[in-house]
């Protein structure tokens, strides 16, 4: 699972560091990206990498209504490659999603509320999510697409089962993606057969936890000072239930 994430870094560097061209449409920095929002990604385009933005939330080619988006931020890796939701996308439409970080939620015992982490690599460097994305077009009452209506493109996280460092907080995490897979990945020609090794938990050692105070549970809140560590008074401390 993969509900809130950071995207910090500007898009020249990204850019620089997917050897991509520069999107057309920048974003402001944003320390706590929710749901339908939109966010860079990268994908092949004409034989070369292009970095663009693209709303976060899949809608499929199919649905009536484009509100379904918000229920499409995550796809099973297991399952997406045959669910009609995400099986034309997985075949031809795969992206890469840059983020400097995501956060999860942790049960406490005894408590309501979850303690959230922030997650990123020790080095800072981006993360690369494997992503899908489709185009979208407004529909009739009948279900046909409007002519000349105007396209919306959308994306969603890749995720599988967590590693050993991620297991403590949750069962599930996204699908990072080594350089050396990039143009692999983004290849819509490639056999996707020979993609499904891709989709593993992360190696151990790529991400570090960071417990973070509450103030990252409203959308509202965008600042960098989320990903502050929480101090100890600021931490969601268990409850013995004796």
């Amino acid at each position: 699972m993969c509900g809130r994430y950071v995207s910090a870094s500007p898009p020249d560097e990204l850019a620089r560091y997917f050897g991509a061209a520069e999107p057309e449409v920048v974003l402001e920095q944003n320390f706590n990206v929710a749901p339908t929002s939109e966010v860079y990604t990268v994908r092949a385009r004409d034989e070369q990498r292009q970095l663009e933005t693209m709303a976060w939330g899949l809608v499929p080619f199919w649905a009536k209504d484009r509100k379904i988006g918000s229920r499409m931020i995550n796809a099973r890796s297991e399952t997406a490659p045959q669910k009609p939701a995400f099986r034309r996308a997985f075949k031809k439409r795969r992206c890469l999603i840059p983020a400097d970080g995501f956060y999860e939620w942790a049960k406490v015992e005894g408590q309501k509320k979850k303690q959230p982490y922030f997650i990123h690599r020790p080095d800072d460097e981006p993360l690369v999510l494997a992503g899908l994305y489709e185009r979208w077009f407004p529909k009739d009452e009948d279900g046909n697409d409007i002519p000349d209506a105007e396209a919306l493109t959308t994306c969603t996280i890749l995720t599988t089962s967590a590693n050993e460092t991620m297991a403590p907080v949750h069962d599930r995490m996204p699908v990072f993606l080594p350089p050396q897979k990039w143009d692999e990945w983004l290849d819509p020609e490639a056999d996707t057969d020979g993609l499904l090794p891709l989709l593993a938990p992360a190696p151990e050692g790529l991400l570090v936890l960071r417990p973070v105070t509450t103030m990252v549970n409203s959308v509202r809140n965008k600042g960098a000072e989320l990903i502050n560590e929480a101090t100890a008074d600021q931490l969601i401390t268990p409850v013995d239930p004796a």
